[in-house]
């Protein structure tokens, strides 16, 4: 089998080509998840019997390691494409700020000043024709200072929060918990951000201050509560933590769910799961559910998840969980998977396998510790992916699409986090496959 690999870019629609780069964007409460974006590195290579595109891009150079401040630097690298007439497009990631870039000839310069002293490590440079591309090695640029002298670059770390809030409240009793926070960079003012703030509480953006006073209708539990802070340079990230909110008196209950859900369903067939749940002190239960297919519906009452999907949604649909609540207890079902099929499996001639590698930091250099999975979509429309393959948790690397038929596909992707955050659809690639 032939492999043909391509590449996207975020939120881009176009031509495919071998490698892409894209970004997952801030989804909903931007202001306070700037610290989610991540950079993700996918590579694609589609396999089936039909033919693909060749030819050959490469990029080469060696650019300058050391600059001194009030000196011109320039850097352009050097391509040769064996497919004539193509037209070339450059994209750059981690371009130092005093650096200007052209996307038309790769082209990097700039003048760096006295305030631009430091490091500027993991640039990359990269081609494409349209049908193939080429990633240049990344480098580094230390900019000295005009003496010639290395400046150690600014520091990059140097802020830490801490702090042990308290993992239960009381109806009526005030709740306060405020971080601590240690700088090595004085004078820097700082900024606080929160997620999953519990509806009966405030938050301060100036002090990191957590406080309220639950009444008894927020009786339950408020899991994934995160509070971050930054100083304009560096960034801090407090351990996710969950606060119960109990009866006056602390009394509690037991929440316990059950039930075995089908893992597939055939395509025009009705799928159906009830769930059984109990309460030790006999209050009545409601239900939830998380990454719930599109073609269904749940009902908070019972726990009925059901629907009939359609030939148009064949795929996998994972990482669903049900849960039931007192709304003081609450229990989970293991997460399950259900995979619509085909009533008529059209032949198949090929399969496309994506790999990837998972994102580990963000943007702004922090680490990415919430990344969640991957969404592959693909169809026979690139105005259409309708079939949607969901690949969750950072153990998986590849993913197989099988049972291909004679025809034109187009794939793209998408990655996600724990809070639900999804980035923006890859630039979309196509295989035709006879």
């Amino acid at each position: 089998m032939a492999a043909v690999p391509f590449a996207a870019h975020a939120n881009v629609k176009g031509t495919h080509v071998n490698q892409f780069v894209f970004c997952l964007r801030r989804q909903g409460r931007a202001s306070v998840r700037s610290f989610l974006t991540a950079m993700l590195l996918f590579s694609v290579t589609l396999f089936s019997n039909g033919a693909h595109a060749s030819g050959t891009l490469t990029i080469s150079g060696t650019p300058a390691s050391t600059i001194k401040a009030g000196t011109s630097y320039s850097f352009t690298p050097t391509v040769k494409d064996s497919l004539t007439g193509r037209t070339l497009k450059f994209n750059i990631v981690y371009k130092p700020s005093w650096a200007t870039f052209s996307a038309t000839t790769g082209k990097l310069s700039g003048t760096p000043t006295a305030a631009n002293v430091g490091k500027y490590s993991n640039i990359g440079i990269a081609v494409n024709d349209g049908i193939n591309a080429a990633v240049l090695s990344s480098f580094s640029i230390t900019v000295q200072s005009s003496s010639g002298t290395t400046t150690p670059p600014p520091p990059t770390s140097g802020i830490t929060i801490s702090g042990t809030p308290a993992s239960t409240a009381s109806v009526g009793s005030a709740y306060s918990f405020t971080p601590t926070v240690k700088d090595s960079l004085t004078g820097r003012t700082l900024a606080f951000n929160i997620v999953q703030k519990p509806s009966w509480a405030t938050f301060s953006s100036t002090t990191g201050k957590l406080s309220g006073t639950p009444t008894s209708a927020n009786v339950g539990k408020y899991s994934n509560i995160g509070i971050a802070v930054n100083d304009g340079i560096n960034a801090a990230v407090l351990s996710s933590f969950s606060i119960t909110v109990q009866a006056s008196g602390g009394t509690s209950s037991t929440v316990k769910i059950s039930g075995t859900p089908a893992t597939s369903v055939v395509a025009g067939s009705a799928y159906k799961f009830q769930p059984t749940a109990t309460d030790s002190a006999g209050k009545t239960v409601s239900f939830s559910v998380q990454n719930k297919p599109a073609w269904a519906t749940f009902s908070i009452a019972t726990g009925l998840l059901s629907g009939t999907p359609s030939t148009s949604q064949t795929g996998n649909y994972g990482n669903i969980i049900v849960s039931a609540s007192d709304g003081q207890s609450s229990s989970s079902l293991a997460p399950f998977s259900v995979a619509v099929t085909s009533s008529t499996p059209p032949a198949s001639t090929g399969s496309a396998t994506l790999y990837w590698t998972d994102p580990t930091h963000n943007t702004d250099g922090t680490a990415l510790t919430n990344f969640a999975g991957i969404r592959i979509y693909y169809g026979t429309s690139s105005a259409s992916l309708n079939h949607v393959v969901q690949i969750p948790g950072a153990t998986a690397t590849n993913y197989t699409v099988a049972n291909l038929a004679a025809g034109t596909w187009y794939f793209g992707a998408t990655a996600y986090n724990t809070v639900g955050a999804e980035s923006g659809l890859s630039k979309v690639g196509s295989k035709t496959i006879q």
